[in-house]
C-alpha cells in the first residue's frame, strides 16, 4: 500500500528517478522542467528542503512498498491559512484514483498539520485529468488563471475550503 510521506533528504534518488522516468509524460500536460532542472537537481532538492524547514512549503511524496516514488504532492506558499496545491503522479498509476485519493489525504493533512484553511490549485484547460481529480476531491472552479501561473497556458483556479 503506498504511503504519503513528508519529503526527506533520503528521498532524493527516488524523486530524481521519478522525474526522469516521467519527464515526457509530464511534458504533455505541463511545461517541461528543462535540462537545467536535472543538471542541478541536488541544489534544487536541497532548496526545497530548506523551504520546507522554514515553513513556507510542505512537500510530500507518495512512496510505493519498494521505495519508488509514485507521485509528488506539494503545498506551496503557505501563508495566512492558504496554500497552493501542486501534484503529479507517475504515468503507470495515472487514471487509477491514486491522485484523487492522495489529494484528499493531503487536504486533511494541510488542515491538521499545516493550519491551512483554503487550498487553491491552478490547472491548464488541456489537463482534463487534473481538473477531474480536483473536482472529485471537492475543489470548485473559482475563475480563470493567469497563463503565467500555468507555464504560459490558459487555465483555471480551483479552490477547496477546509475549515
Amino acid at each position: 500500500m503506498p504511503e504519503l510521506q513528508r519529503l526527506r533528504a533520503d528521498h532524493a534518488p527516488a524523486v530524481l528517478a521519478f522525474e526522469l522516468a516521467n519527464r515526457a509524460y509530464f511534458a504533455a500536460f505541463i511545461s517541461d522542467r528543462g535540462d537545467a532542472y536535472f543538471e542541478h537537481f541536488t541544489e534544487r532538492f536541497d532548496a526545497l528542503l530548506a523551504e520546507q524547514e522554514a515553513g513556507i512549503c510542505a512537500f510530500y511524496v507518495l512512496v510505493a512498498a519498494d521505495g519508488s516514488v509514485l507521485g509528488r504532492f506539494n503545498l506551496v506558499d503557505i501563508d495566512d491559512g492558504t496554500a497552493i496545491l501542486g501534484y503529479r503522479v507517475a504515468q503507470h498509476v495515472a487514471g487509477r484514483g491514486v491522485a484523487t485519493a492522495t489529494v484528499r489525504e493531503l487536504s486533511r493533512l494541510a488542515a491538521s498539520r499545516h493550519g491551512v484553511r483554503t487550498l487553491r490549485a491552478a490547472v491548464a484547460e488541456t489537463n482534463v485529468a487534473s481538473r477531474k481529480v480536483l473536482t472529485k476531491a471537492g475543489f470548485v472552479l473559482t475563475g480563470p488563471a493567469d497563463p503565467a501561473d500555468i507555464g504560459g497556458q490558459p487555465g483555471s483556479w480551483f479552490e477547496l475550503v477546509l475549515a
